[in-house]
């Protein structure tokens, strides 16, 4: 058998789609219940594309091949739109009725693999025109069903108020493919149908693989620094203040006032705060701003947001709940704009790198 160039993109493509599926379910790092429903929506996209490219006629993978999987991808990858979102529409009980159409159709198909099997009522053989209508309905209705919960989830992405532009840029380009795969998809039921061929369903298997790579690219290493951080930043928001720390003897009110600035409003974690956005909240000039806190302090303006910054590191590294983060994502979640400014920063300040501290921490 000859292995062509196509054959080779959808296979490597389709290998690649159960790899990021597998370590987004096995993974500490990427770990999550949203993570969980992308990963078994891309399980069953990629088995999708197999099945259908290797069209098998009979045996286990004919079976395999005739469940509708097109009723069941739309749901978890529906499912993932609501969990990202926060939606309350996950909770409500009619949401796992969206499983009921491919739970139906996998246990009549079943039934009927059973019969060809054992021949107790030879369905395939005697009603097979109508066996083939069935197939050929169940595959309008699989597409009216998945485009509907794929434009439903759309409308509910553009109408959430999502904190994250990175994270709802995200899902809106994750959902915009998805449409695109639709178009193909009706192309090839309107070619199937008209001109009895098949020569989109190989652009819609080369998109369809060609998804893995955009996923591994943008969903899994580009975004997740981001999706991390804001998980920290979700769960700090959920715990008390800190405890408002002012370790010196302050003679001055507007050092009383920074401290209560960098203690409970935080600013540090501005990576883009400056001398003069500090000056403006404290109604004094720059340069007097760095003279209190010169003189007080006895540091700079800018050791004294470093300092800051670092500690807040240190508690995040220290802390068991944020193992599973990546340390460029701590970084920015403490205020520093760069993974770089953050390692150089805090190995001049711990004398030991982030990874390291972080290392010794758990050995201690």
């Amino acid at each position: 058998m000859n292995i062509t160039f196509l054959d080779f993109i959808i296979v490597f493509g389709s290998i690649l789609g159960y790899f990021i599926s597998v370590s987004l379910l096995t993974s500490s790092f990427f770990k999550s219940k949203a993570n969980n429903y992308l990963s078994l929506t891309i399980f069953f996209l990629c088995s999708i594309i197999l099945l259908g490219w290797y069209d098998a006629d009979e045996g286990v993978l004919c079976f395999l091949h005739d469940i509708m999987w097109e009723l069941l991808f739309p749901v978890t990858l529906f499912s993932y739109f609501l969990i990202q979102l926060n939606h309350c529409y996950i909770d409500e009980k009619w949401y796992k009725w969206l499983y009921l159409p491919f739970l139906a159709t996998a246990l009549f198909e079943t039934l009927l693999y059973i019969d060809y099997i054992f021949g107790f009522f030879n369905i395939y053989e005697q009603d097979f025109l109508v066996i083939e209508l069935y197939f050929e309905f169940l595959d309008i209705v699989s597409f009216l069903y998945s485009i509907v919960l794929t434009m439903w989830g759309r409308n509910l992405i553009k109408a959430s108020k999502l904190t994250s532009i990175d994270k709802k840029c995200w899902l809106l380009k994750f959902n915009l493919i998805m449409l695109g795969v639709h178009i193909v998809w009706f192309v090839f039921l309107l070619e199937d149908f008209f001109l009895e061929s098949e020569y989109s369903l190989n652009v819609l298997w080369t998109l369809l693989s060609f998804l893995s790579w955009w996923i591994l690219y943008y969903g899994v290493f580009k975004l997740q620094i981001v999706i991390q951080k804001d998980d920290i930043c979700q769960y700090l928001t959920n715990q008390e203040k800190r405890v408002k720390n002012c370790k010196v003897n302050c003679t001055s009110k507007y050092i009383s006032q920074l401290y209560e600035l960098m203690d409970e409003h935080e600013l540090y974690k501005n990576p883009l705060l400056s001398r003069l956005d500090l000056a403006i909240r404290l109604e004094i000039s720059e340069s007097y701003l760095s003279k209190i806190i010169n003189q007080e302090l006895n540091k700079s303006f800018i050791q004294f947001i470093k300092e800051y910054r670092i500690e807040c590191a240190k508690e995040l590294l220290i802390n068991p709940m944020f193992n599973k983060y990546s340390i460029e994502a701590i970084g920015l979640e403490a205020g520093f704009n760069s993974k770089s400014a953050f390692y150089n920063t805090f190995k001049m300040q711990v004398k030991v790198s982030p990874n390291s501290f972080r290392k010794l921490t758990e050995k201690s």
